[in-house]
């Protein structure tokens, strides 16, 4: 297994690894669970979505997990935010037939390791209360909570919904 920097051909394989890992702990699909479809678009077009946001947002990495193959078999994103001295985890994803073999753990490995270098203080991450390995995973490699969020969404195009108070 080789952890290596993110490559432009690889941007496609994320997305798909993005959109089969997140199945079942995202907040994109609980929005559509409630609401549908939103603008067209299922909930994996835009989760997808985020890896370009990842790649794109400053202080960007990304590193990829690349079996003896050659196959992308996991990632992970990252920004440092050196004035601040945090480093933050927007995705962590590993495919299905992979997981279970310490991808996951030598991804988070390998960002620690470069926030360090980096000489960040503090790393975070973050995962939904549905996501029971990462709820598993993040504390096995110190992290503590911090805080929770809750997230609220309204449609805004149906009939009643004006977003104001109801008296």
């Amino acid at each position: 297994m080789l952890i290596r920097a993110y490559r432009e051909a690889d941007r496609e394989a994320l997305k798909r690894i993005t959109v089969e890992a997140f199945d079942g702990v995202s907040i994109d699909q609980n929005l559509e669970q409630r609401f549908g479809p939103v603008a067209g678009h299922d909930w994996r077009w835009r989760k997808a979505r985020h890896i370009d946001d990842d790649l794109a947002a400053e202080g960007a990495a990304a590193w990829v997990a690349e079996d003896e193959g050659g196959e992308v078999v996991g990632y992970v994103t990252t920004r440092a935010d050196r004035a601040a001295g945090v480093g933050f985890i927007p995705n962590l994803a590993v495919r299905a037939g992979r997981r279970g073999e310490g991808v996951g753990r030598r991804l988070i490995e390998h960002a620690l390791q470069q926030f360090r270098e980096a000489g960040l203080e503090v790393a975070r991450i973050e995962t939904l209360e549905q996501n029971p390995v990462g709820r598993h995973l993040y504390p096995a490699y110190g992290f503590v909570e911090v805080a929770r969020q809750i997230h609220y969404a309204v449609r805004l195009q149906a009939a009643g919904a004006t977003g104001a108070p109801s008296r």
